[in-house]
């Protein structure tokens, strides 16, 4: 194998953030596309109206006897999770009585159903700025994370450029996506792309996440702990590079508290605990809601991922048809696979695995390593195993002793996905009032748009798991940073 993989390991240690939009997107494995075609660049969610989803799924049973309040919630601007917090303080209720099917970005309008364990008359008192709170009725039923069939996606792409940062017409930038899309097509199959684990997994400007995840695996949980405080990021605001600065330098926690910008909830979380328990680690870390602690290990997972997937497209090899070696697993109708029934690709089933992969009944999966699962042979198996030789995981057991919980076993992801109900349109030009400041700031260090390209409005419909963001890389071929 050829590749080369920078660890994002070292960032912490060196007490340093990453050193640009390249070097994260590296670190990631996010610096293939499926194509060679240049993109159109520009940038997203310039305004949160920009980034729209919409969960697509059936309503559970209603009765007017049952235990749970169903609600549907639109978001502007809010992270699923810092919303579910602000909601159930209001409601005065403990996190783990509210469900929902998917974790949505901040920047954006989102629309999805939420169970909560809570009166209606107490749902309808709450009221929080930039949020939509429809009561559909009471039911029984809970709803599980990834239980919805796909999300129906409207992304305005802004400031489209050429590779050279000229400004793109619409017609221009069109044609561009287009070819795109029949190129990925052809090489891939109808409706199919790859099927990156996205930017926002790791944290766009800021890829802490995997970098976290190995401390814990470690048992390093101070460790963990002081680089989720301390590891700077792209583009921070002073006061948030302060803050970070003084944490690497002193970890004082008192001085820390004192000047910690507000919106750092989670790492004033962990400096509140500090001060109780200074030398108690583990409930430091555990300050932070149990989805995000997962999202350690996970986002540790999908880096392994992503390489693999980076390596197979760089070596020519198929990810929509298996090889001899391969692991498949059964697909819905949905794009939903069932891990757990994943067969290995041998000579005497090769021919019929390659068959039910093209009538999508199977599907090609990449590794999300862990304490078990199916392991390639063959030549992927190689590529596989070297990736995690690069990444230093080849050692892990993926067992959490500390917080048993947060142990994972393996399991396998797609390699491509599917793309539906797709168009593209021009979208009008909009007063510098109406974005977000960035747009009247213009391109930061290492960005490629310009105010006065070309903006187009995309559609499509993606299943559960699957991120907007790794679809419009493939047109837009910008740095994370735009995303």
């Amino acid at each position: 194998m050829h590749r080369r993989i920078s660890l994002p390991f070292h960032y912490d240690r060196s007490g340093e953030g990453v050193s640009g939009p390249d070097g994260i997107d590296s670190s990631i494995g996010l610096d293939r596309f499926a194509t060679p075609l240049p993109g159109i660049f520009g940038v997203l969610k310039m305004r949160a109206e920009d980034f729209r989803v919409e969960e697509v799924g059936k309503i559970p049973a209603l009765d007017p006897k049952g235990r749970f309040t169903l609600i549907k919630v639109t978001l502007r601007d809010w992270e699923t999770n810092r919303f579910v917090r602000r909601f159930t303080s209001a409601l005065k209720i403990n996190r783990n009585r509210i469900w929902f099917s998917g974790t949505k970005d901040k920047k954006a309008v989102t629309t999805q159903l939420m169970v909560v364990d809570a009166p209606v008359s107490k749902i309808e008192e709450v009221e929080i700025s930039d949020v939509d709170i429809d009561i559909i009725g009471r039911t029984h039923q809970k709803v599980a994370m990834g239980a919805h069939s796909a999300n129906r996606f409207t992304i305005v792409v802004r400031g489209c450029v050429d590779e050279n940062g000229v400004p793109l017409d619409a017609r221009d930038a069109m044609a561009k996506s287009l070819a795109i899309r029949e190129m990925m097509e052809e090489s891939l199959g109808t409706g199919i792309f790859p099927n990156w684990v996205g930017p926002q997994r790791f944290g766009s400007l800021r890829p802490v996440t995997p970098i976290v995840g190995r401390f814990v695996l470690d048992d390093d949980f101070q460790s963990a702990v002081s680089t989720y405080l301390g590891m700077e990021g792209l583009f921070e605001d002073s006061e948030t590079q302060e803050f970070r600065k003084t944490w690497r330098e002193t970890a004082d926690v008192e001085n820390c508290l004192e000047i910690i910008p507000k919106h750092l909830g989670y790492e004033r979380s962990m400096l509140e605990s500090y001060l109780e328990s200074p030398e108690n680690h583990v409930k430091a870390f555990s300050t932070m809601p149990r989805n995000l602690q997962l999202m350690m290990i996970h986002s540790l997972q999908s880096m392994a991922f992503n390489h693999v997937l980076a390596t197979r497209l760089e070596l020519g090899l198929p990810l929509a048809e298996p090889m001899v070696g391969d692991v498949v697993a059964p697909m819905s109708s949905e794009g939903k696979i069932d891990a757990g029934k994943s067969a290995l690709v041998d000579e005497t089933n090769l021919e019929r695995c390659i068959r039910n992969c093209r009538f999508r009944r199977l599907s090609v999966t990449g590794p999300l390593p862990g304490v078990s699962g199916n392991i390639a042979s063959g030549k992927p198996g190689d590529i596989e195993s070297e990736v995690f030789r690069e990444l230093e995981l080849e050692k892990i057991d993926w067992n959490v002793h500390s917080i048993p919980r947060l142990t994972t076993n393996g399991t396998r992801r797609p390699y491509a996905s599917i793309f539906e109900e797709f168009s593209i349109v021009d979208a009008p030009l909009l007063d510098e009032e109406s974005l977000d400041s960035r747009w009247s700031d213009g391109p930061r260090e290492g960005e490629i748009w310009h105010p006065e390209g070309a903006c187009l409005k995309f559609r499509f419909t993606l299943p559960p798991g699957t991120y907007a963001t790794v679809l419009m890389r493939e047109f837009m071929k910008s740095p994370s940073s735009q995303y």
